[in-house]
């Protein structure tokens, strides 16, 4: 006799890389295969089937979802160009000049804008978590950005009309030539952003003969696997310079150089601050947020967090720099934007100078603030927005949209939360330094991957966090807001799959939280009782002092832990839920 839970609803799996990917199947194996009678529509989203299939699975997996309406999903690889070249290498019947983007491209965005869905991440509550605050009062850390360019120098409006905006380029020929197109509505904001190379080439100069004057190790943080035209392009010249100029001078004085995604860079140096570094963020908008962030640190310090802190990020209509058009420029030119047949703004570009077409949709603002307010309702949270009102029409949309949203609750007698609306860099700064009892912070795209990061880190490790993606129409999908680890995968390979350091608590949370929700939806309460406990004894493991490596020293009690591989607090999750 079966004495598994029948299950009716299918559940979407959709599997990733490296060590994360080694965990999943781990879990599926132990929690759902094992003890649930259940029909897994299983999707592989591993960057080397991204590519195989030219990115058709990232298409399947948005149909999936909305098909069957909950899903799981697994970190998956941003391939970088080596990447990609390592990957075109091993398959050379693959095009590599005819990719689609899908294939070479996180699918986190598609698949976010496939569904309509937006973000909710939030710490899991482990409750003998005592995390020691890292030291940043007096710790000799600068940020250095760039003055110009970039989205502070931007134009920027809401669109009067419904129709189509045309980025269009006139070059050498004279020619115009259409780079981008797409559709927007009356009310939609939209902005283009560019970059002068030669500014960027001079402030690289700067950065790196300052690390060397000042003797600092040398950080670096941009976002070009996501926006590969525009943070991508500053990159590579940034590094050429680097390998060309300084590199040798750097190592030979005993200095290290790093570059890291900006989000993963910002939660490593915020909860793990070096003694002393120059960090270069030469995106202007988030250096700035990053540097204020840092002086308040190193002046007051990372005070005890006694409350949990979700944030709520827009990415329903895959808009902003994550749904942007970007691209370096061929060639020396005059840049147009034409909006419903109307010239609305050009400016002059120079070859290798990184653009950025960005917009988003007014109604999928509104769905977004929506779903904070009711979340925020929900558990009883505050709720702090981020805008940059006073230069940024783009901004003023969300403004807008806030009053609207709020008239239209108390025409229902159902009044919004408590909130309130400030600068991106003062919202990153209370959320960090002056952290309310319960709080929601939203945030646009870019800033909440950001923020969300440095959040996961100082409440534990990235591990520690749940992320929930939920759309107006009830798609849900439940997924960990952590990466690959890439660097465990390599010692998990060398040693033949002997060594499984990894933390597995968000995947395990993700999927208790997908359960869940399908028992509420198909009123099975056996399934329901069977997520919560499989949620609880994620929860009672780490509690009763057994942890991974990242938890050590990290326990109310810290003589106590228990320290354990991956294999070892999944044997001991198991055990709990007996």
């Amino acid at each position: 006799m079966d004495s598994r839970i029948s299950v009716t609803s299918p559940l979407v799996i959709l599997h990733g890389d490296e060590m994360a990917q080694v965990a999943f199947e781990h879990i599926l194996k132990k929690f759902v295969s094992s003890r649930l009678d259940i029909q897994l529509e299983e999707i592989d989203l591993s960057a080397e089937n991204r590519l195989l299939t030219n990115g058709q699975v990232v298409i399947d997996a948005i149909d999936s979802l909305q098909r069957h309406g909950v899903g799981v999903k697994n970190a998956g690889m941003t391939v970088n160009r080596q990447q990609l070249e390592d990957l075109l290498r091993k398959h050379p019947d693959v095009d590599g000049e005819n990719l689609h983007p899908l294939a070479t491209k996180s699918p986190n965005g598609a698949i976010r804008k496939g569904i309509s869905g937006n973000i909710t991440r939030e710490d899991i509550q482990f409750r003998n978590l005592n995390i020691r605050r890292p030291q940043w009062v007096g710790r000799d850390i600068e940020v250095d950005t760039m003055e110009f360019g970039g989205i502070k120098d931007s134009f920027n409006q809401l669109s009067l009309a419904t129709g189509v905006v045309k980025l269009m380029f006139v070059g050498s020929s004279g020619d115009p030539v259409e780079l981008h197109r797409r559709e927007i509505r009356k009310g939609d904001p939209w902005l283009l952003a560019t970059n002068d190379i030669e500014d960027v080439k001079a402030w690289a100069h700067r950065f790196f003969q300052r690390a060397i004057a000042e003797k600092r190790d040398v950080y670096l943080g941009l976002k070009d696997t996501v926006i590969p035209g525009y943070d991508g392009a500053m990159r590579s010249v940034i590094e050429d310079i680097y390998h060309s100029d300084y590199k040798k001078q750097i190592e030979d004085l005993g200095l290290n150089y790093y570059y890291e995604l900006i989000d993963a860079q910002a939660a490593r140096i915020v909860s793990n601050p070096p003694e002393r570094a120059l960090w270069g963020v030469p995106d202007n908008t988030t250096g700035r947020k990053l540097l204020k962030l840092v002086n308040q640190l190193k002046e007051f310090g990372i005070p005890g967090r006694g409350a949990h802190v979700s944030i709520s990020r827009m990415s329903a209509g895959g808009g902003d720099q994550y749904g942007s058009f970007n691209m370096a420029a061929k060639e020396d030119g005059i840049l147009k934007v034409i909006v419903d047949g109307d010239e609305k703004h050009a400016r002059r570009v120079r070859k290798g100078d990184p653009m950025l077409l960005m917009s988003n949709d007014r109604e999928a603002i509104k769905d977004w603030v929506l779903q904070v307010f009711r979340d925020a309702s929900r558990k009883d949270k505050e709720v702090y927005f981020g805008l940059k009102r006073e230069y940024m029409e783009y901004d003023e949309v969300y403004s807008e949209v806030i009053t609207e949203v709020r008239r239209e609750l108390a025409s229902e007698h159902t009044p919004p939360p408590s909130f309130m609306i400030m600068r991106p860099s003062s919202q990153l700064k209370k959320m960090i330094t002056d952290p309310p009892r319960n709080a929601l912070y939203p945030s646009q795209n870019l800033d909440g991957d950001i923020f969300s990061d440095i959040s996961a880190a100082l409440g534990g490790s990235l591990a520690t966090a749940s992320s929930i993606i939920e759309s107006k129409d009830g798609t849900m999908l439940f997924e960990a807001p952590h990466g690959t680890a890439h660097d465990l995968y390599l010692k998990y390979l060398e040693s033949d799959g002997k060594v499984a350091h990894f933390n597995p608590s968000a995947l395990i949370f993700a999927l208790g939280n997908a359960l869940e929700t399908l028992g509420e939806r198909e009123g099975n309460e056996p399934l329901s009782q069977y997520a919560v406990q499989l949620k609880a004894a994620l929860t009672d493991t780490v509690d009763s002092g057994i942890v991974t490596a990242d938890l050590k020293g990290k326990t109310v009690d810290p003589e106590s832990e228990q320290v354990v591989d991956m294999i070892g607090f999944l044997e001991a999750v198991e055990k709990a839920l007996q």
